[in-house]
């Protein structure tokens, strides 16, 4: 058996993104050459990828040849480092996916860590069950390119709950594991998605008769007393307080509160069993409300898309009671707000014109006594002048006959006179 020949080294045409991946697999760096290369006795396919062009279809030939054994000892006992072999996953996770492919996804969790958004993305069926989950990213430079323009267009942020249409590279890294990099976003699709959850609530609603219920209600004819559900500790509550307290301090009106969570998973219910619960408390005290008023201050569309619920918007369409909702700002519009009987643009207009109305009712109850009043004084300015009137003529009637019998009385006391003696003569007799 003759000596030995060395195998030479075999260059690599690689990437400086692949570097690190090669380098795992056992690459090796020629600074004379500037390149990397495989050292002698190593196995050529983990980097078939980097391969000049006619080794890499020789060495592609040769591995489509060899049966795959079931299961192979590796020629090293030792085995290979985890860092080779994920080197090899992540070359082959770039070799799939060479660019972003465009994906649907809903997003679970969203991060802001020195400008990079980090995401946790996930896919549900109709029922809610997760079908697919991974994690993302943004990079702080792509960040502060396409997210501006993402808000401005839609009014929504990256955060729970929003679905996103976006163009997403995999990647796997040895270190971090798999992941997305996400480098644009489709503001069509979100703002398709959200009107589209509430068309479909809206039609479903008008089906069933549901939809313009509360505008078939009465009015408030005025504000005694009524029922606030409010995010506690929100800017929109603190503004609607302000007025509201001071109507209550003077006993103009009277406010309820019951507090709820407003965003995030499983909002919608909480309002509806907070509003129906604080509801049943004052019936059942005798304390009915003219109103249910439901704000919270304003914030990203998809914050308030939560409120876009089949359940909670059944609800208050059929409760009994008026609704006002100051949802927001004025830019802002959810189901709630277009189901309402009245519909103001933030609490601070809500308050705004449950006040407008109390003062117009003062107004009007003012208005009404000072009518009256007049209508009083008019009455009591005419009897006063009947009453001298009637005095006027009694006295003058009194007069009258008091003229008559002075002139009555002489006649009268001579005809006494003479009917005295006449008696007198006749009794002597």
């Amino acid at each position: 058996m003759g000596q030995n020949t060395p195998m030479p080294a075999t260059y690599l045409n690689v990437p400086f993104r692949d570097k690190d991946s090669a380098k795992a697999l056992g690459a090796r760096w020629d600074p004379a050459q500037r390149q990397w290369y495989v050292p002698a006795g190593l196995e050529l396919a983990p980097f078939v990828a980097w391969l000049p062009q006619g080794q890499a279809a020789a060495s592609s030939m040769l591995l489509a040849a060899e049966p795959e054994p079931v299961y192979a000892a590796p020629a090293n006992p030792a085995g290979i480092r985890l860092s080779q072999l994920l080197a090899g996953v992540s070359q082959a996770v770039a070799q799939a996916f060479p660019a972003g492919i465009w994906t649907l996804v809903e997003v679970v969790d969203a991060r802001l860590r020195n400008g990079h958004v980090y995401l946790e993305l996930s896919e549900r069926d109709a029922s809610g069950q997760v079908l697919a989950k991974a994690n993302a990213m943004v990079w702080a430079s792509t960040a502060a390119r396409i997210l501006p323009e993402f808000e401005r267009t839609t009014g929504a942020t990256l955060g729970p709950g929003i679905k996103l249409l976006v163009r997403a590279r995999p990647g796997f890294k040895p270190q971090y594991g798999f992941s997305l990099e996400i480098d644009a976003i489709d503001s069509g699709y979100t703002l398709g998605d959200l009107e589209a959850r509430k068309r479909e609530i809206r039609e479903r609603l008008q089906r069933e008769g549901l939809y313009a219920r509360q505008k078939q209600l009465e009015p408030p004819w005025d504000y005694q007393r009524v029922l606030v559900i409010a995010p506690e500790g929100g800017a929109g509550l603190g503004d609607f307080q302000a007025e509201a307290s001071r109507l209550q301090r003077h006993g103009l009106c009277h406010f309820d509160y019951a507090y709820s969570r407003f965003q995030g998973e499983g909002a919608a219910a909480e309002i509806r069993s907070t509003l129906l619960l604080a509801l049943q408390g004052l019936l059942e005290a005798g304390k009915r409300p003219d109103a249910v008023v439901i704000i919270r201050g304003g914030g990203a569309v998809n914050d308030l898309a939560w409120l876009n619920d089949y359940e909670l918007a059944r609800a208050v369409c059929e409760l009994e009671l008026p609704l006002l909702t100051g949802i927001g700002h004025e830019r802002d519009n959810t189901l709630l707000d277009e189901v309402a009987q009245q519909r103001f643009d933030t609490p601070s207009k809500v308050i705004a014109g449950v006040e407008q109305l109390i003062v117009r009712r003062a107004a009007e109850a003012r208005a009404h006594f000072e009518t009256i009043a007049r209508l009083g004084q008019r009455c009591i300015a005419q009897a006063r002048a009947e009453a001298q009137l009637t005095e006027s003529e009694v006295r003058a009637l009194a007069w009258r006959q008091l003229d008559v019998a002075r002139h009555l009385v002489p006649a009268a006391w001579s005809a006494v006179q003479a009917h005295a003696r006449l008696a007198l003569r006749a009794s002597r007799e």
